[in-house]
């Protein structure tokens, strides 16, 4: 079935079309649901409205799904496993247009009936409409009130938080009860665009100062932005065609920005970049640390955030910077990240497997360990993720994470520190990591990580910092600093 073709195109709304054939990528062929998306904007060249509703109704579709297919179940009257995977997925978008989107009934179940007719066929029709008006007779507080009743406390709130129960049982070992509704809550919710100036390209003040805005809106009002009154907050994707700037709340380096930041000069040109605020954190303590002189290493380097900032920084302390990945096309993305400095040799990008480094021991004063993880810190981002790992991935990854904090201390100087990363608050990836390999050396000290950025209150967990998205609004990044004796 092709994603594309002239027919599909009449006669099916674009937005809804294009959400649709995303979402049957990323559940028949694994496909991250941000990447897909932004290819598929890019090819079908939707006007601003309609990239923005089709936008919300992938990512708020793939972020409930656990509990929208409850409630398709319980509507139905039969399993999922019943229905054709795109009759699915259809009742997946239907259920969070009626539930969770400003789309009058009438507009979200005749919208997506004719989808079904488009992309699957008449015959499918009657049941889609049939079960997406029993969806529509009750709102998702009703629904999860009704299929609630007979839970225990936890897989009550799986359901009402929309996560796996694994990931609400490790969430309750990590922030106290009173906060534990509010931390998933938090992934729900879609996380403000940060931008990071490269330091000794950019400055915040400048980015506020600078005509890049007016540039690209001046390309914004030349949209088509015709459409329909059913758009989801129609107000809100009005003030989405224009673009503004504010400072970040935490890192120096920080603005957000509401709209498309891919318009402005500064980014195309490299000078400035899109990275979380809890990304730009980490990657400052490991700056701000006392350290000797010498260069500096990103270990795990791909996409290049990280990187972009740390070389920036190490310049401006004379230092020479090296990223290492594994991944060509990852270690493409690093060079790309990094094309806004000047080509003067001082910063090296090399496809290089952490594990096997590709330099001598001892080599760097200052070690960035991002490592592999299960990204439970960045649900936010990535809608479908929860629903995609699996708990056994935990323990998966932990011999490899173990393996580049090894690699990061044999990589570093005496005096050296490095700077263990994760995007995932779970205590298996993060503290007891760092314990297990503290514990096999007499090396290594451990710093005080959250005393290096003071100005983030209720960061501290012991000598680390964890950073949460329901406190600091920034990803739920953990950083622990060692220094090699």
């Amino acid at each position: 079935m092709s994603s594309g073709t002239p027919a599909r195109s009449r006669r099916a709304d674009p937005a809804r079309l294009l959400a649709f054939d995303a979402l049957r990528e990323v559940h028949g062929q694994d496909a991250y649901a941000n990447l897909v998306l932004a290819r598929l904007l890019r090819e079908r060249r939707l006007s601003t409205r309609d990239a923005a509703f089709a936008t919300e109704l992938l990512a708020g579709t793939c972020r409930l799904q656990g509990s929208y297919d409850t409630i398709i179940e319980a509507a139905s009257g039969r399993s999922l496993a019943s229905l054709q995977p795109a009759v699915v997925d259809l009742l997946r978008l239907g259920a969070h247009q009626l539930l969770s989107m400003r789309v009058p009934d009438r507009a979200a179940v005749s919208a997506t009936v004719e989808l079904a007719a488009v992309t699957v066929g008449r015959r499918v029709t009657g049941l889609v409409n049939a079960v997406l008006r029993k969806i529509a007779a009750r709102s998702y507080d009703d629904w999860i009130a009704r299929l609630s009743a007979g839970l225990d406390q936890a897989d009550a709130l799986a359901l009402r938080t929309a996560h796996p129960r694994w990931i609400v049982d490790a969430y309750a070992d990590l922030v106290p009860p009173s906060e534990l509704e509010a931390a998933l809550l938090a992934n729900n919710s879609q996380p403000v665009t940060t931008l990071a100036v490269r330091p000794g390209l950019a400055t915040v003040d400048d980015l506020l100062r600078s005509d890049d805005v007016s540039r690209a809106d001046d390309v914004s009002r030349a949209d088509d932005v015709s459409r329909a009154d059913d758009m989801l907050r129609s107000d809100d994707l009005h003030r989405s065609r224009a673009l503004s700037l504010s400072k970040g709340r935490w890192s120096p380096y920080a603005a957000t920005i509401s709209g498309d930041p891919g318009r402005l000069p500064s980014v195309q040109e490299g000078r400035v970049g899109v990275q979380d605020e809890g990304s730009q954190l980490v990657t400052i303590a490991l700056a701000r640390a006392e350290a000797p002189s010498g260069p500096w290493l990103d270990l795990c380097a791909g996409p290049g955030g990280k990187s972009a900032l740390l070389a920036g920084l190490a310049a401006e302390s004379g230092d020479r910077f090296v990223a290492g990945e594994p991944a060509l096309h990852r270690a493409s993305l690093v060079q790309s990240a990094l094309r806004g400095y000047p080509d003067d040799g001082r910063r090296i990008v090399l496809a290089a497997d952490g594990t096997r480094p590709a330099w001598k021991p001892g080599t760097f004063a200052r070690v960035l360990a991002d490592v592999p993880c299960t990204g439970l810190g960045a649900l936010r981002r990535r809608p479908e993720s929860r629903w995609r790992r699996q708990p056994e991935a935990v323990a998966e990854l932990h011999p490899l994470q173990r393996a580049l904090l090894e690699s990061a201390i044999r990589s570093v100087r005496p005096g050296g520190v490095v700077a263990y990363v994760t995007c995932s608050p779970h205590h298996q990836e993060t503290a007891v990591v760092v314990d297990e390999v503290l514990a096999d050396r007499d090396d290594l000290e451990l710093l005080d990580a959250p005393a290096l950025l003071p100005e983030v209150p209720d960061a501290t967990l012991g000598r680390f910092l964890q950073l949460w998205p329901h406190r600091h609004h920034t990803d739920a990044m953990f950083l622990a600093l060692l220094r090699r004796r």
